[in-house]
C-alpha cells in the first residue's frame, strides 16, 4: 500500500489459511523527494502528463518488487510460497462524481509480476466505480472481516493523508466514507513553512492557536455536509484549496493549528451525525502517532472509548495494507471486496485485475 500521504510503501506478508488471519512480517520502503514531488506534480494537469505517468507507473512497479523483495528476505519466505500480492498502486486522480466516472493508481502491474515472480492483484476500484460507486473507501470490508464485534458499536477510524470512518454496528449495514483531509493538508503546510515533511507529534500544531473564523470557512466546504457515500482526496484537498481560504495575515503555526482542529472535528462530526450511539473508536494509519490530534480527536468525540487498532491485533501502520493483502485474497478467490452501502455501488462486485505468472 502506498497512499496519499506520500510518504512511501507499506508492505505486509499475512497468511490466509486459517479461520483467523496471521500477521507473519512488515516491511516499510521510503519514497524520496524526487519520487514524491514527481507524483504531486500529476495531481493537477500538466505538460507531458501521460508520458511521465507511464515512467511513474514503472518506477514505482520496481519500487514495489524491491519492497516486496526485502519483505522476503527477512522473513525468509520464498516468492513461489506467495500466492498473490495486492497492490494498490499510487492514486494520482481521484473523480468518481458523475460526468467523470474514474479513479487512477499509478503501477504497472504486468511489470511487477515479472519482476517478482508473484501473481499480481490490482485496479480494485474501478469495477465499483464501473458500477456506480465512489471506488472508495474499500477497507470497510476488510474491517468488518477483522474488527466486527458483536456486543459493540465500534469506530474504526483512519487517518492517512485522508481520514475516513467504518461504522460497525453489530445489528445495522456497515457504513463507511471519507471524513475529509487527514494529514495531508498539515503535512502539506508543515512542507511549505518548517521544511519538514509532517509536524511530528503535533508539536508545531501545538505552538498555535485555533482561528475560529479560519475554521468555519473551511468546513463550510459543501464535501462536509454532503452524506455519505462519498470519497475524496486531493483533487479537492490540495494547496490551492488552503491558500483560497486564508486571508494573508495567518500566522503559519495558527493555520496548522486549525488544520489539525479540521481534521479532529471531521472526524468527530462525522461520527456525531451518521454513527452516534458507538460506542468505540479505534485510530489506525499515520495519524495516530499524532499525540496532539489524538487529544483534540477525544475531545471532539466527547466520552467515547478511544484507542488504536493494536488493541484489536493490528498495529496503526498496517491496517491499510494488511486490507489489500485481504482485498487481494478475495479476488484469488472469487469474492466480492466492496460493501455496497459503502460506496455507492449497484451491488458487491469481485474487485481487481490478475496478472498470473
Amino acid at each position: 500500500m502506498s497512499g496519499t500521504s506520500l510518504d512511501g510503501v507499506d508492505v505486509v506478508l499475512v497468511d490466509f489459511s486459517t479461520a483467523t488471519p496471521t500477521l507473519i512480517h512488515t516491511f516499510f520502503l521510503s519514497y524520496d523527494d524526487a519520487l514524491r514531488t514527481q507524483l504531486l506534480s500529476l495531481q493537477q494537469p500538466g505538460h507531458d502528463e501521460l508520458n511521465r505517468a507511464a515512467l511513474l507507473g514503472n518506477q514505482l512497479s520496481r519500487l514495489y518488487a524491491i519492497a516486496t523483495g526485502g519483505l522476503l528476505k527477512e522473513s525468509g519466505i520464498l516468492p513461489r510460497e506467495v500466492v498473490a500480492i495486492g497492490c494498490h498502486g499510487q492514486t494520482v486522480r481521484h473523480c468518481p462524481e458523475s460526468g467523470k466516472n474514474y479513479t487512477i493508481q499509478l503501477v504497472n502491474a504486468a511489470l511487477l509480476a515479472e519482476l517478482i515472480r508473484i501473481t499480481v492483484v490490482a485496479d480494485f476500484r474501478s469495477r465499483d466505480i464501473a458500477a456506480g460507486g465512489q471506488g472508495a473507501p474499500l477497507v470497510p470490508a476488510f474491517h468488518q472481516a477483522v474488527f466486527m464485534s458483536p456486543d459493540h458499536h465500534r469506530i474504526i477510524v483512519n487517518i492517512g493523508g485522508i481520514a475516513n470512518i467504518t461504522s460497525l454496528h453489530p445489528e445495522k449495514t456497515v457504513i463507511g466514507f471519507d471524513c475529509g483531509p487527514g494529514n495531508m493538508l498539515m503535512d502539506a503546510w508543515c512542507l511549505q513553512y518548517k521544511g519538514r515533511a509532517y509536524d511530528q507529534n503535533g508539536n508545531w500544531a501545538a505552538t498555535g492557536q485555533v482561528i475560529p473564523g479560519l475554521l468555519e470557512r473551511f468546513l463550510e466546504d459543501p464535501f462536509f455536509s454532503s452524506p455519505p457515500p462519498k470519497s475524496t482526496g486531493r483533487d479537492l484537498f490540495n494547496m490551492n484549496w488552503l491558500i483560497n481560504k486564508l486571508q494573508g495575515t495567518e500566522a503559519p503555526e495558527d493555520v496548522q493549528a486549525t488544520l489539525l482542529q479540521l481534521t479532529a472535528a471531521a472526524i468527530a462530526n462525522s461520527i456525531h451525525d451518521y454513527c452516534p450511539t458507538a460506542e468505540e473508536i479505534y485510530v489506525c494509519g499515520g495519524g495516530a502517532h499524532n499525540t496532539v490530534l489524538m487529544d483534540r480527536l477525544v475531545d471532539a468525540v466527547r466520552r467515547k472509548h478511544v484507542a488504536l487498532t493494536d488493541q484489536l491485533g493490528i498495529a496503526t501502520d498496517w491496517v491499510e495494507a494488511y486490507a489489500f493483502a485481504w482485498l487481494a485474497q478475495q479476488t484469488i478467490s472469487g469474492k466480492p471486496g466492496n460493501l455496497s452501502a459503502v460506496t455507492g455501488a449497484t451491488g458487491s462486485r469481485v474487485l481487481g485485475a490478475i496478472y498470473p505468472v
